[in-house]
This record gives C-alpha cells, sequence and structure tokens, in this order.
C-alpha cells in the first residue's frame, strides 16, 4: 500500500497525538470516557487514511472512492442498473451525493442516466460498457495494491469488521436481520 502526502507526513511526530488527548481527557478527571474518545477519535482519524489512500489508488483510473462505490454498486446490481434512489441508500449517503456522483461519471461516459416511464420523478442509472470496465479494473487494483495489505492480518480484518458491525447496528445503521 503506498503512503499517501498527508498520511505519511506525520511520521516524524515524536508521539501519538490521540494517545496525548486520552491523557489529557484523564488529567481532566474523564478516565471513564477517555478510551472512547481515543477510540472515536481513531476511527475517524483511521477513516481519513483509509479514504485518502484509496483515492491515490484510483487516481490512474480518474476515480474517487465515492465514484468507485457507484460503479461497483451498479456493476453488482442484476442489470447493471439501478434507481437513483436505491444507490442512495445502499451507499447509505444522501441522494444529492449521489447526483453529484452521477453527473461526474455520466459526464465521463461511465453510467447514463434513463427516465422511468412509472414514475416521471424517478431516474435510473445505468452502467455503460466503459463504466463496466473501469469499474473492474479500479476493484482489480484495490484488491491488489490496496485491499490486500492494509495492514491488518485477515482474522484482524474479519475481527475489526465485526467490532465496527456492533458499532453500527447499535447506531441503527441498518437493520440487523442476517448473519455477518
Amino acid at each position: 500500500m503506498t503512503a499517501h502526502p498527508e498520511t505519511s507526513r506525520n511520521r516524524d511526530l515524536a508521539f501519538d497525538p490521540i494517545h496525548e488527548a486520552r491523557s489529557n481527557w484523564v488529567r481532566q478527571g474523564w478516565e471513564d470516557v477517555a478510551d472512547s474518545m481515543a477510540a472515536v477519535t481513531s476511527v475517524v482519524r483511521v477513516q481519513q487514511i483509509l479514504i485518502n489512500q484509496a483515492n491515490e489508488t484510483l487516481k490512474p483510473f480518474a476515480l474517487t472512492f465515492a465514484r468507485f462505490e457507484l460503479l461497483a454498486l451498479l456493476s453488482f446490481s442484476h442489470e447493471q442498473r439501478m434507481l437513483m434512489s436505491k444507490a442512495s441508500a445502499r451507499l447509505q449517503v444522501h441522494p444529492t451525493s449521489v447526483t453529484h456522483t452521477a453527473d461526474r461519471l455520466e459526464k465521463d461516459g461511465l453510467v447514463e442516466r434513463r427516465p422511468v416511464e412509472a414514475d416521471r420523478r424517478a431516474v435510473l442509472l445505468v452502467l455503460t460498457d466503459q463504466g463496466h470496465r473501469l469499474a473492474r479494473e479500479a476493484a482489480e487494483a484495490l484488491n491488489r495494491d490496496y485491499f490486500s495489505g492494509f495492514g491488518l492480518s485477515a482474522e484482524e480484518a474479519r475481527e475489526l469488521f465485526q467490532i465496527l458491525r456492533k458499532l453500527r447496528i447499535g447506531a441503527g445503521d441498518f437493520a440487523d436481520t442476517a448473519p455477518a
């Protein structure tokens, strides 16, 4: 995995800022929540690192991770098409975000928008052949250069997924009806 400039520039720090923040929490008398604060802050920081590194891997494809996610979602759908509203729900992002992402993908010839005759307000996103090829190539690059070596063993990644899934369920992110 290649380091992104924003994530590698802090290697000169002689301390962990989040560990220091945890120590400050303890000194303020908030020891009972210091570990939770450090965990939440760490997840937010790791999210920044992971997105930056994914975007770096996708740069040769002129994609961001958000654009890749929409392409991948369409490529995995039964007919490589999906209502824009359904894509928004599946990606768990605001419809405006999907609209903006679809604008860029459409401009690049990777998706097409089609009206839905039964509902004039609905819009169908359709993956083009070029979009399908790019989604496949980008997924292969992510698998090879990023997902396969992001710093955790397969067992650690599975454990982390289960922990984060538990947090997501607790937050009401989705209904827990099926095993992970």
